[in-house]
């Protein structure tokens, strides 16, 4: 997901949650900086480095491909934003190695998102932004994994746009290009994706970076056939994935707040979305890179205040500023607490599951220790 979403959407969604003005701009910043927060902008700020939730390009240029750089590298992108459906997936004929990769498949509706949001209860905003933001991915990112997998990730030339077409759709095949100084062309189904590389392990095949931002659009819809998936068809409607996204966040913050005693999966607050639904599923539908103007105008609507535009450096100056015994107190400082706690959250139930692709569990060792 995109900006539009994780910040204009995710506010709309907290706004409607119950959530005040302030308090849904707070999550939606949260939300937002987990795209941000990379192990570069910790060292400008004097943050640590263990609280990255992002990798910069640049990093990522940088970044180990040996089984130590390969387990920092699904920490952060599996905990963030490809969090695993069933880390206990079972699969036939295939090595224990293929294996480990197939459990982190993203997807929805996992128990890992149930920990996720209920982690967040009782604690700072910025914990619900995070989780906000990852039960999001969860939907857009779904079918592709937080660690570098060309047989999980790749792609091939069968890739259609699918456009609706009465009671079915048309099909059009997708062109990907590896050109990343020219914006995807959306009228004629042309995107840019990763290089391809016959590397199992290169970072060109981490997370959906072979479907370029497909998965980022909310308009998208596509057919394709995964490797992981029998080379069977797997088709994916963007539209109804996001508007699930969105009632599922609105029924994730409203168990936040205490609406509810428990948070189940499966479970949408459609009822709430009722007076919006058409004015939300036109925004989704929309074919356009970026929908940060619509999804603005429509939460400026719901509270009849002004949407802060997102700055990255907002809190900059108060963490920067700030005793380090005052730090935690600050905003950044509460992120970053958020971000460490979620993150070794996800690497427990990873390694607990039996699998290291996220590196071994601190929290085990100490409990075993």
């Amino acid at each position: 997901m995109q900006m539009d979403f994780h910040y204009y959407a995710t506010y709309c969604a907290a706004f409607i949650a119950g959530y005040s003005h302030e308090e849904s701009l707070d999550i939606a910043y949260s939300a937002q900086f987990v795209d941000d927060c990379s192990r570069t902008l910790l060292a400008k700020i004097k943050g640590p480095s263990s609280a990255a939730t992002t990798q910069m390009q640049l990093e990522m240029m940088d970044a180990r491909t040996d089984p130590i750089g390969l387990q920092d590298i699904t920490r952060i992108w599996a905990s963030f934003h490809f969090l695993p459906r069933d880390l206990y997936a079972e699969k036939k004929k295939c090595s224990k190695r293929y294996l480990n990769k197939y459990r982190l498949i993203c997807g929805p509706n996992g128990d890992l998102v149930v920990k996720t949001v209920e982690l967040a209860k009782g604690k700072p905003l910025q914990s619900v932004g995070i989780a906000m933001h990852v039960l999001a991915d969860t939907w857009a990112h779904a079918n592709f994994a937080g660690t570098p997998s060309l047989v999980i990730n790749n792609t091939n030339y069968v890739f259609y746009e699918l456009f609706p077409d009465g009671d079915g759709y048309k099909e059009k095949q997708i062109k990907f290009v590896h050109k990343t100084s020219a914006p995807d062309d959306l009228d004629n189904s042309i995107y840019t994706n990763s290089l391809y590389q016959r590397n199992e392990n290169t970072i060109m095949n981490l997370g959906h970076g072979r479907a370029g931002h497909l998965p980022d659009y909310s308009f998208a819809r596509y057919r394709y056939l995964p490797a992981w998936g029998e080379y069977e068809d797997m088709i994916k409607e963007n539209p109804a994935d996001y508007m699930k996204a969105f009632t599922q966040m609105i029924y994730a913050m409203k168990y936040i707040r205490g609406e509810y005693d428990a948070f189940e999966t499966e479970t949408y607050d459609n009822e709430a979305v009722t007076p919006h639904l058409l004015r939300i599923k036109e925004i989704l539908e929309k074919r356009q890179v970026i929908a940060c103007d619509d999804w603005k105008t429509f939460g400026e609507e719901l509270s009849g205040r002004k949407i802060t535009d997102y700055s990255m450096d907002t809190y900059f100056e108060e963490y920067m500023k700030s005793s380090k015994a005052d730090k935690d107190n600050t905003f950044l400082g509460r992120f970053i607490r958020g971000a460490i706690v979620h993150k070794g959250m996800v690497i427990d139930e990873i390694f607990r599951s039996g699998n290291i692709l996220a590196g071994f569990s601190k929290q085990k060792i100490i409990n075993e220790g």
